[in-house]
């Protein structure tokens, strides 16, 4: 037999070839992956803000919005003067034109072309109200044209007209663009007026492109600062805002987690006579049937179940410096105390008292409890030396209650306290957990009312079949 390879041999490549014959790239292929250095990206940055700001759509239509008329002075002026003075920027603006063009007029020795220096001066004014950056190149234009029509005057690049136009654009192009546009007018400007005093100004000895470019620079400085400064305050309105939304957030967790330990003892207590209750309940029958005293057992045993977990959501929601309160929570029993610490600090309280005492559950009492002690130290606290009344009503359906203070006297013996603004979150909360409502507001007198229904179902009636 001959030495004949197999077949699939014939085709099999080795891996290593296919990596050795890819082609070498050329010399310089790598050139274009080459880091950037930071001086030519901070050139290629500062050339794509000047496209940006001055080519990029630069006669765009971008009309001069009108005035608010919500700040602390334009607010309090009558209706009619409002609907007049939100077009305000824009009198100016045209004000400030007809001024260039009357300067244009008055210090141009045109001879026929007087006119036209004029309008050349007005016209760049009157576009910064519709086409911003499109008025600053026109002024340009018309800085140069008007430079040959009147070139016989003694001021040179700017003629008289078109130095207070010019300035005019600039200051409110920058007024209505950002401070990196305002810098590249400003160089822009600069740039021609040395490259019209080196080349076209040989003729001309009195040159004014250095108070041109200082009183620019102080305009522009000024409009910087304007803008830096809106900018500021923008910022910490935000931060305000959103350190306002975190601190309710916070303050809303913490009233939750009170209502929660509160609320622990309640829980606690009726699961702690659930489990005695069923524990005791198979010696009170004699005989038992298994199955009853199984029942039994199984109930104790998920009473104890869940005050084990009662006890462990309690570990979690309890602050590090937390005490678990010696006495129990509590009720509406214990609203005369409360009412005569209150009248001992200074505050007149009574009190009253509709419908039907009755025993109500323990979280409900509780509740109103507390909303009652809340609203009265809100009142200590907003109103020193006001009267206040509590009314509690008992109706079929739940408990009516209702908190309402006097306007404080004229004018007042003790300072107001102003509180940390978080009982009435607190309350909120507290009527919400139980389905209740709640109304806060001030009184037509001065005074101020809060007023909560908290339902409290109907017990179930147990018939006798007997």
């Amino acid at each position: 037999m001959g030495t004949t390879a197999h077949p699939d041999r014939a085709y099999r490549v080795p891996v290593t070839q296919t990596t050795q014959t890819q082609p070498t790239p050329p010399d310089g292929a790598f050139e274009r992956y080459k880091p950037r250095s930071p001086e030519f990206r901070a050139a290629a940055g500062a050339l794509r803000g000047l496209w940006q700001d001055l080519f990029h759509q630069a006669f765009a239509y971008r009309p001069l919005p009108r005035m608010a008329v919500d700040g602390p002075l334009t607010r309090h002026l009558p209706a009619r003067t409002k609907r007049h003075a939100v077009w305000l920027p824009h009198a100016v603006v045209v004000a400030g034109a007809v001024v260039a063009m009357l300067v244009a007029v008055a210090g141009s020795d045109a001879g026929g072309g007087t006119v036209l220096c004029g309008l050349l001066a007005l016209t760049p004014v009157l576009l910064t109200l519709v086409r911003p950056v499109g008025a600053f190149w026109v002024s340009f234009a018309a800085t140069a044209a008007t430079a040959v029509l009147g070139s016989s005057w003694g001021s040179w690049p700017w003629l008289p007209g078109s130095l207070v136009s010019h300035l005019l654009v600039l200051t409110i192009v920058a007024i209505r663009t950002r401070p990196r546009t305002a810098a590249w007018m400003w160089l822009l400007t600069a740039l021609y007026g040395f490259w019209a005093e080196s080349v076209l100004g040989s003729a001309h000895y009195d040159t004014d492109t250095a108070p041109m470019l200082v009183v620019s620079a102080l305009a522009l400085l000024v409009v910087t600062v304007g803008h830096v400064r809106r900018q500021a305050e923008r910022q910490v309105t935000a931060q305000q805002t959103v350190t306002e939304h975190e601190r309710s957030r916070r303050t809303l967790l913490e009233e939750r987690t009170t209502i929660a330990r509160e609320l622990h003892d309640v829980v606690a207590h009726h699961m702690s006579v659930v489990a005695i209750q069923a524990e005791a309940a198979p010696y009170r029958v004699q005989n038992p049937p298994p199955e009853l005293e199984k029942a039994f057992t199984t109930i104790r045993e998920n009473a104890v179940a869940a005050l084990t977990e009662l006890r462990r959501v309690l570990g979690v929601v309890r602050a590090e410096n937390y005490e678990a309160p010696d006495a129990p929570q509590p009720t509406l029993a214990d609203l005369d105390g409360l009412l005569a610490n209150v009248r001992e600090a200074g505050l007149a309280v009574d009190k009253v008292v509709t419908g039907a005492v009755r025993e109500l559950p323990q979280g409900v009492e509780l509740s109103a409890y507390r909303i009652t002690q809340e609203a009265l130290s809100n009142t200590l606290r907003h109103a020193p030396g006001a009267a206040a009344r509590v009314e509690i009503g008992y109706v079929l359906g739940g408990l009516g209650l209702r908190v309402v203070n006097g306007p404080p006297p004229a004018p007042q013996q003790v300072k107001s306290s102003p509180g940390a603004g978080h009982g009435i979150t607190g309350m909120r909360e507290r009527v919400s957990m139980l389905n209740g409502e709640m109304t806060a507001a001030p009184t037509a007198d001065g005074g101020y009312e809060v007023t909560v229904f908290l339902p409290v179902p109907a017990a179930p009636v147990i018939e006798d079949g007997s």
